[in-house]
């Protein structure tokens, strides 16, 4: 297996997060280096990951991971666009659900070894759903971590917040879901049946069965 290319952004973001870092070092504030340092560690940790299991990402999905490691937690907490764009955090948490659901879609799809006959799409879709909200809620409780070990407000209003932040990532995990729904249909929904189509090639030896 070839080792993929990293596309642009990917290498311009981890550039600015390594001057951002240094930087902070040496004239301060720390929290910033470390939330730059911390944003590194996830994105290679995410890229390592994808190698490890074996499964080949699109580089457009590996390059909306790292915009929404790095738009989340260093633009949202280092640069305040959680309290400079009203529609911030709505836009992450339902961009970042709409990933999850098409993601465990297509994880779901890869068991039947794309066998569209066997793989049931309103179950498929189903838990695809709940796999998204799942991870919603694991964010939520990371959010409540950063806020209380080091003095974020990642929470903001605490309850309704939160729970907004749950309905969203119902939303877009639904839609993500809907997606891969329609996908088996098929049938397209804008541009995702193209990513959707485009993972199943790269990982074709996993879904064998397609037909």
């Amino acid at each position: 297996m070839t080792k993929p290319i990293s596309p642009l952004v990917i290498i311009v973001i981890q550039l600015v997060l390594v001057v951002e870092a240094v930087t902070a070092l040496f004239t301060g504030p720390l929290n910033v280096a470390f939330v730059a340092v911390a944003t590194l560690v996830l994105i290679q940790l995410t890229r390592t990951a994808t190698r490890w299991i074996g499964i080949v990402f699109p580089r457009s999905i590996l390059a909306a991971i790292v915009v929404f490691i790095f738009a989340t937690i260093f633009l949202g907490e280092v640069a305040d666009f959680y309290e400079r764009f009203w529609w911030w955090d709505i836009a992450m948490h339902f961009g970042s659900a709409l990933g999850f659901g098409m993601v465990a879609f297509l994880l779901i799809y890869m068991l039947f070894e794309g066998d569209r006959y066997a793989a049931p799409p309103g179950a498929m879709a189903f838990l695809s759903l709940c796999v998204a909200v799942t991870i919603g809620v694991l964010w939520e409780i990371f959010e409540f971590a950063m806020d209380e070990l080091f003095g974020f407000n990642m929470q903001k209003s605490g309850l309704y917040d939160t729970m907004g932040d749950l309905i969203v990532n119902t939303v877009g995990g639904g839609v993500g879901a809907l997606s891969g729904y329609l996908f088996l249909k098929g049938r397209q929904m804008g541009g995702v049946g193209g990513v959707m189509a485009e993972f199943i090639h790269l990982n074709r030896r996993l879904f064998r069965r397609r037909r």
